[in-house]
């Protein structure tokens, strides 16, 4: 049994509550965004993915190593770059992604993981400047965001070219243009969210991914709360918001639809940004949790995934909810994927068991037999559920 990857599509993996995106733009370009693989994850009886194993096993070769890209991190919380360094080491990653925070908070509160990533972007703006911005893969960066630290002696020189703000599209990809394949337009972090809390410096990007006429649009928006999401919504065109999947910031948080303005006792229903991100959906229209399972109910104060949450988002979700700790069940859990053909876009279906349905991924890569090892046993599924492109 074994997974493939798209030739073109969305794999959102378990790893308990934390991001891992990995975007497949074509059979030789891969965009991953944040990373959460835990040392426990590799034991079998572990309900969460190992998923740097399986990664290189998936990406494509390039000088005989797995090669990857872009890696972006979304903020540098642990749940959001756990791994990092074991990543640095098994692939090649093309080019960074980031936002300025990484460099504030350096040796101050920052995770081993988050410093290493650090490290690495250091390293990379450092040789970016000392070259003139004329670097190869391996050691390209992007720093995404406005922040003053810009200015100051160790970032002087760096190339505007390789510097994105909010309502920019970044069409390249380690340095090639994919203009009719990819979009990533840049949502926030905006810049008087610089100095706020970590989550609030997020990085927050839609995904374009596109075949022929054919296209699908994913939002993922990191661990941003409703103050700054109604922002992004009040803000953009309407074409920069549009998603065929939504993964919901913070892991199912009810923050982005419960919140306490200034001037209330208490926080409440903001039914307003709902209605904003459910007049943005297009099919199939998918609402992904990357989370463990969703209780029933929370206490007060509880961590996410938030019960009330996941409820408000089944009410918008034009083609459903899914989590990946559920995924297609709780003691079984399998990434979710998303394929990108030139019929459209389509969400495919598991049945218990490590085997997709063809269509759409008949060119894409075997993952490995690791994962479906570990992961039940059962017939290949015979149906799946898409839609065209609207």
């Amino acid at each position: 049994m074994s997974i493939t990857l798209p030739a073109q599509g969305l794999v959102f993996w378990p790893v308990g509550s934390g991001d891992c995106t990995t975007v497949a733009v074509n059979k030789d370009i891969v965009l991953q965004v944040d990373i959460r693989h835990l040392a426990a994850a590799d034991d079998d009886d572990d309900h969460r993915t190992p998923v740097i194993d399986h990664l290189v096993e998936l990406l494509p070769k390039k000088d005989g190593k797995p090669y990857l890209a872009v890696f972006a991190l979304t903020h540098p919380d642990e749940d959001h770059c756990s791994g990092f360094p074991d990543l640095l080491k098994a692939v090649t990653i093309g080019e960074l992604w980031f936002t300025p925070r990484v460099f504030r908070e350096y040796k101050k509160d920052l995770s081993e993981d988050a410093q290493a990533f650090r490290d690495e972007a250091m390293r990379r703006v450092k040789n970016t400047i000392k070259n003139g911005g004329k670097v190869g893969s391996g050691d390209r960066c992007r720093i995404i965001g406005y922040d003053d630290l810009l200015s100051e002696d160790d970032f002087t020189g760096f190339p505007k070219e390789q510097l994105s703000v909010p309502g920019q599209a970044i069409t390249t990809l380690d340095g090639i243009s994919f203009g009719s394949q990819f979009r990533g337009f840049v949502h926030a972090p905006f810049k008087d969210d610089s100095d706020g809390e970590r989550n609030d410096t997020s990085l927050g990007l839609q995904v374009t991914l596109a075949n022929g006429s054919a296209a699908g649009r994913v939002l993922l928006l990191g661990d941003l709360c409703y103050p700054t999401i109604q922002r992004i919504f009040k803000r953009s065109q309407e074409n920069d918001l549009k998603w065929n999947v939504f993964l919901a910031p913070h892991h199912c948080s009810k923050s982005v639809m419960y919140w306490q303005d200034e001037g209330e006792e208490e926080e409440s229903l903001k039914q307003n940004i709902l209605d904003a991100i459910e007049g943005a959906a297009e099919m199939p229209g998918y609402i992904v949790a990357s989370s463990e399972p969703i209780p029933v109910s929370n206490e007060a104060g509880d961590n996410p995934p938030h019960a009330v949450a996941k409820a408000r988002y089944q009410e918008i979700a034009p083609g459903g909810f899914l989590c990946t700790q559920e995924h297609p069940k709780k003691e079984s859990s399998q990434p979710i994927v998303f394929v990108l053909s030139e019929d459209g876009f389509e969400y495919v279906q598991f049945d218990g068991r490590a085997e997709q349905s063809r269509r759409g991924v008949e060119k894409g890569r075997t993952l490995g037999d690791a994962i479906a090892a570990a992961r039940g046993t059962g017939e290949p599924p015979r149906e799946r559920v898409g839609f065209g492109v609207r």
